[in-house]
């Protein structure tokens, strides 16, 4: 590595580690408001809950223009299924839904530390997740979302090491293991996911910016397919 090519790394490092302090202080932010805003939440109501796949959902703006009751949208950029399981009085229990939408874990599915496998992991924190919630919230009517498709072929995801891991055969395997453990709990397990993919089974790249998050367009259409629960 040249002098300059050093140089340029330690600024690289630099950047990155300044850009993920601001994220993370942005997912503290978004939380302490969500605390907050409970105390003034309608209990009884619908609640979409996760990772930013959800948080990015229009779903409160959409039911009010369908003049459907009220959901609440709960969901945090970035979580993880450990940082969810922190929070998870804030951005669940405490909304006390009488329906509750969620899709979490995305996040998981990326390069682990040595001995270290998402899959295991992933799992055994979608469980706990399961438990906290037949336990805290019986009454609760619980539809578990199948995780989004992904494009690997957008320029964005080929600079992102997490789609190496990201991939739709190992989307495929994750949902396989969420309908499991929907079954397992009594709760209900929902695939919108065909029309949001093309002829290949990738996300529509028209419709996504980074190969992971996408636009209004198709969130109308995942909409459209979760209505009849509503």
């Amino acid at each position: 590595m040249t002098e300059y090519d050093r140089i340029a790394q330690e600024i690289k490092n630099e950047l990155w580690a300044s850009l993920s302090e601001r994220f993370n202080d942005e997912k503290v932010r978004k939380l302490t408001n969500f605390r907050q805003q409970n105390a003034y939440v309608l209990k009884g109501q619908t609640l979409f809950t996760g990772s930013s796949l959800m948080e990015h959902f229009p779903i409160t703006e959409y039911c009010l223009n369908e003049g459907l009751p009220v959901a609440y949208n709960r969901g945090i950029g970035g979580y993880t299924t450990d940082e969810f399981l922190a929070a998870i009085d804030g951005v669940l229990l405490d909304v006390q839904p009488s329906k509750l939408f969620i899709n979490i874990g995305t996040n998981d599915i990326r390069p682990m530390p040595e001995g270290e496998d998402w899959f295991a992991h992933l799992s055994a924190n979608y469980r706990k997740t399961c438990e906290i919630i037949r336990e805290k919230l019986p009454e609760t009517v619980v539809y578990m979302m199948a995780y989004y498709p992904v494009n690997p072929n957008k320029p964005l995801a080929k600079d992102n090491s997490a789609m190496q891991v990201r991939t739709n055969e190992n989307i495929a395997r994750a949902n396989r293991m969420v309908e499991a453990l929907a079954e397992e709990f009594g709760f209900h397990y929902i695939d919108v996911n065909d029309g949001l993919k093309d002829p290949e089974g990738n996300l529509w790249a028209e419709h996504t910016p980074d190969g992971i998050h996408f636009d209004a367009a198709l969130y109308r259409t995942v909409f459209d397919r979760v209505r009849k629960y509503l």
